[in-house]
């Protein structure tokens, strides 16, 4: 377990955990020795009282001791994080390992326009009502988001996934569970006077639809799919990704979620990817497919697909998309367990993404032509999208 998380990064961390694990049993054995201490079965003597109340007093500072030690071996625990699958690579952020490059980059006799300059967003309306990375999408290119999450959302839902509107706003129990506390924090919206958490996917509130349950396990695989708006504060990203809408503070996004049993997660990572894959290459985006290294997952994940399309304007590929299997990580933080075999064990949990505002900029950037104008996807035009969006997004 250690050499798995030392890849990671958080070797230490399960040390200091192991420390306080012993350090816990040892005041519990303590406390123990003391509490029989204090036990008479008879009238004590004025001796046996005196020892009796020095006893009762060392049980007192023994107990408050012993809360100590469980409150720091907990929150050391909720620290670990999930151990990376074996087919992880070593390394951290840019040494992932590239599985399949699928399309060709556009090869453009003109320099490409970025996405705001071929128009539809505005960013600087934004920052004013709300401050940086917030913007309005306008006009054509607003139809055409939205067409873009009906298009996700048939697909997906003809895979057998069950669509949900789900809250956005969550208790701090949910963002626990699914892993986003505590090592999230600083990147969560918390609304303090209600103690309440903007969610920064769906796959929190999917995850919390089975908190504290014990499903049956033929009811599994359970597959939804989430759209919702997602709030994230981007902490760390100072000076990245400042033009445009790439990195933003508010979002929208369809979310897949699976509940599984252990012997499927695997096969049920690989579907959600290919899911991603058919909808990228449905609407001819160029893409490839990494699989994350160990140092660059999040706290649950096992493991971690990310797609990445061409970015014509920066000429390199860049995430619109992910799926991860948490495999029992989260089911076991959020108290779900399912009944087999007149046991009850932990299912796992996977998420995938179907579809954000990333894969617009890749859209746009990909079909546009030397005087600005973009033919859009004639897959996309039953969804209310406009067969063509033009420079300053006419």
């Amino acid at each position: 377990m250690r050499a798995a998380l030392a890849r990671k990064g958080a070797a230490e961390t399960f040390d200091e955990l192991l420390a306080a694990d012993e350090a816990w049993r040892a005041a519990t054995g303590e406390v123990e020795r003391l509490r029989a201490a204090t036990k008479v079965n008879s009238r004590p003597s004025p001796e046996e009282r005196a020892a009796l109340a020095v006893a009762k007093r060392a049980l007192r500072a023994a107990e408050e001791s012993l809360e100590e030690q469980a409150t720091r071996r907990d929150a050391l625990l909720a620290a670990v994080p999930n151990p990376p699958d074996a087919s992880v690579p070593d390394g951290g952020e840019d040494e992932g390992s590239v599985v399949r490059v699928v399309g060709e980059p556009p090869d453009f006799d003109f320099k490409p326009r970025d996405h705001l300059e071929l128009g539809g967003f505005d960013v600087e309306r934004g920052a004013r009502l709300s401050g940086a990375r917030f913007a309005y999408r306008v006009g054509p290119v607003a139809l055409l988001e939205l067409a873009l999450y009906r298009y996700a959302l048939e697909a997906v839902v003809a895979e057998g996934f069950v669509p949900v509107l789900p809250p956005v706003l969550v208790r701090e129990e949910a963002m626990f569970g699914t892993g986003f506390l505590p090592t999230e924090a600083s990147n969560l919206y918390r609304v303090e006077p209600d103690g309440l958490y903007l969610t920064g996917t769906s796959e929190v509130a999917l995850a919390g639809m089975h908190l504290g349950e014990i499903l049956e396990e033929g009811a599994l695989p359970l597959r939804y799919c989430g759209y919702s708006t997602c709030f994230r504060r981007e902490a760390g990203a100072a000076g990245r990704d400042t033009r445009g809408v790439f990195r933003v503070h508010q979002f929208d996004k369809v979310e897949m979620f699976v509940w599984t049993t252990p012997e499927e997660s695997a096969s049920e990572h690989e579907r959600l990817l290919a899911l991603e894959e058919r909808l990228a290459t449905g609407l001819g985006l160029t893409y490839r497919v990494v699989n994350i290294a160990a140092g660059d997952l999040g706290a649950p994940a096992a493991k971690k697909y990310d797609i990445e399309a061409w970015i014509p304007s920066q000429q390199r590929f860049r995430e619109i998309s992910s799926c991860s299997n948490t495999t029992d990580y989260q089911a076991r933080r959020l108290g779900t367990r399912y009944r087999a075999d007149g046991e009850l064990r932990h299912p796992h949990t996977l998420n995938g993404t179907a579809m954000t505002a990333r894969w617009l900029i890749a859209l746009l950037e990909t079909f546009q032509d030397q005087d600005g104008r973009v033919a859009i996807p004639e897959v996309l035009w039953r969804f209310g999208a406009p067969e063509h969006v033009g420079v300053a997004g006419r």
